[in-house]
């Protein structure tokens, strides 16, 4: 049917061309990460995510946020983002 706009997060780049707002795109990528096994304690800081991925801190913030609201990563206070155990 309709074109797969996630075929792009296998490559785990995010886009400023694409039409998914860029903390979408952003979450989906770790979320791709977290599920196939590739991202299983720590999360990269909010710094490092912008950086990596050349986007904002809140841009990164928002996309942590996202995850976290869905149960798939948990925050502690003054230490960041862990993936969340089952």
């Amino acid at each position: 049917m309709g074109e797969d706009i996630w075929g792009w997060c296998r490559e785990h780049v995010v886009s400023r061309d694409r039409p998914v707002p860029l903390h979408e795109q952003l979450a989906q990528v770790l979320r791709e990460k977290i599920e196939s096994g590739e991202l299983t304690a720590r999360v990269p800081s909010i710094l490092t995510l912008a950086q990596e991925y050349e986007v904002s801190h809140k841009t990164a913030q928002h996309a942590l946020e996202t995850l976290k609201a869905e149960g798939l990563i948990v925050s502690v206070r003054g230490l960041g983002y862990y993936v969340a155990q089952d």
